[in-house]
């Protein structure tokens, strides 16, 4: 299958080379765009410099403007597989084939830090927010979730034209699970490997989280319960 991955970045010149180096080395099967979100330090200079092909964006439009940026690169240039890797480190290369082995079978292959037992952990409040939103997201769609935080995913055909006309801006990686569900998609989840940040730190402050809980709570809710609304011609 023809094979992307797709990187958003902002201010990662500390880890990008590093990233773009292990995804050749374990899939070299696979073309790497880098989504530089306005960045200001040489992430695009390092990025180009190590081979990826780079989309700059004017200025920093957060991650759902990058990701919807690159899944539409993805449906323009025919990729039959899109996969969402961080720029930051945390996700393995050598967990890829994991991803891609189970994307002709699934719309969305979710990598996991919880549906198996890994290496992975984290603070108690972290553990509590994925813990919190993986069982509102299996409440909303009656289907399980363990990880739906997760960055890491592999995305099919049908996922890329939808993520290409519709992405959340703002944290985006729960309720955009919600979307696939409504639009008849199929999710599994996957057990991957996944490390600390090796550069930088997360931009979600305590106040941040607070917000985040709140606006991905209502995100999920208002999606799960938004009902279809016929075109003109079709039955209702």
């Amino acid at each position: 299958m023809k094979t992307l991955i797709i990187i958003p970045a902002y201010n990662e010149e500390g880890s990008i080379v590093r990233v773009i180096q292990d995804i050749n080395e374990h899939a070299p099967e696979a073309d790497i765009v880098v989504v530089n979100d306005g960045s200001t330090d040489r992430t695009e200079a390092l990025a180009l410099a190590a081979g990826a092909h780079v989309l700059t964006m004017p200025f920093n439009v957060g991650i759902g403007g990058g990701m919807q940026t690159g899944y539409m690169y993805a449906r323009n240039n025919g990729y039959d597989v899109a996969i969402q890797m961080d720029a930051d480190g945390q996700h393995a290369a050598e967990e890829l084939p994991k991803l891609i082995s189970r994307a002709s079978e699934f719309d969305l292959v979710i990598g996991s830090r919880f549906v198996e037992e890994t290496s992975f952990r984290s603070s108690v409040m972290r553990r509590i927010g994925i813990i919190f939103f993986s069982k509102l997201v299996t409440l909303v769609t009656r289907q399980k979730f363990t990880d739906t935080t997760s960055g890491f995913r592999a995305a099919g055909k049908k996922v890329i034209a939808l993520y290409s006309d519709y992405y959340p801006m703002d944290y985006p990686e729960v309720e955009s699970i919600v979307y696939l569900i409504r639009k008849g998609c199929k999710i599994t989840e996957v057990a991957t490997e996944m490390r600390a940040r090796e550069t930088g730190r997360s931009s979600i402050t305590p106040l941040k989280s607070v917000y985040y809980m709140i606006k991905v709570t209502l995100a999920v809710l208002m999606s799960a319960t938004r009902q279809h609304k016929p075109k003109a011609g079709e039955m209702g």
